[in-house]
């Protein structure tokens, strides 16, 4: 058997990725077997094994990349010209998750709504001892980290409240944020700009502004 080139071993884990993210969002990852997922790529099981040694290492993939959309325009909102308020930062997050598909940092286009679901997943995972746990809290730490930096400099602009401690705001920001994630995931709910426009409202953002209107500036 030819030995596949370094471009098509990539591409072929992209699709074993991409047919575990379509498994996982149907089935679970605790209903879903290696079997299961090579059969959904189109490959034999020993081709799937070439690629990923067990299926705990294709959920660590597949829920890094659903993690990784959180931060969506964080750092944009953070290192902007104009300082982030409260609202502003959870907007920044929030409004990726509204559309039919996302890209995520490897460069792919693919289906929100799997990828959400297998992020909610990923969250019950993370509550056991292993590797999936310790990569949702490094992440969540760089996420919290970002998140208090721009609270700071809203500080120092005067849009975020200066007795506000912004590790613990952080905090605030981030039980909103999954909020939103876990109702498109379990509800269906994807008013993106409803849920932005009342975010701005209670949080008292001053100017109201739409996530498509921000995107819509890219």
């Amino acid at each position: 058997m030819p030995r596949l080139t370094p471009e098509r071993r990539e591409a072929r884990r992209t699709e074993i990725l991409a047919a575990a993210r379509r498994c996982f969002a149907r089935d679970g990852f605790h209903q879903t077997s290696m079997p299961d997922i090579a059969r959904e790529a189109g490959l034999s099981t020993g081709a799937f094994y070439r690629h990923f040694t067990s299926k705990d290492d294709v959920i660590v993939e597949v829920a890094g990349q659903a993690f990784s959309i959180l931060t969506g325009r964080l750092d944009e909102a953070v290192s902007g010209d104009a300082a982030p308020t409260v609202a502003d930062l959870v907007t920044a997050v929030v409004g990726t998750l509204g559309g039919e598909t996302v890209r995520i940092p490897d460069g792919s286009v693919v289906d929100l709504g799997e990828l959400v679901r297998c992020g909610v997943q990923g969250w019950g995972e993370a509550t056991r001892p292993g590797p999936l746990r310790d990569r949702v809290h490094r992440g969540f730490g760089v996420l919290r980290t970002r998140i208090a930096a721009g609270l700071r400099r809203g500080q120092e602009a005067g849009v975020v409240p200066d007795d506000l401690a912004p590790e613990t705001g952080a905090h605030v920001v981030m039980a909103v944020i999954p909020g939103f994630v876990l109702q498109r995931a379990v509800f269906g709910y994807d008013d993106v700009d409803g849920f932005v426009r009342a975010v701005h409202t209670l949080l008292g953002a001053g100017t109201v502004r739409t996530a498509s209107a921000e995107l819509s500036q890219d």
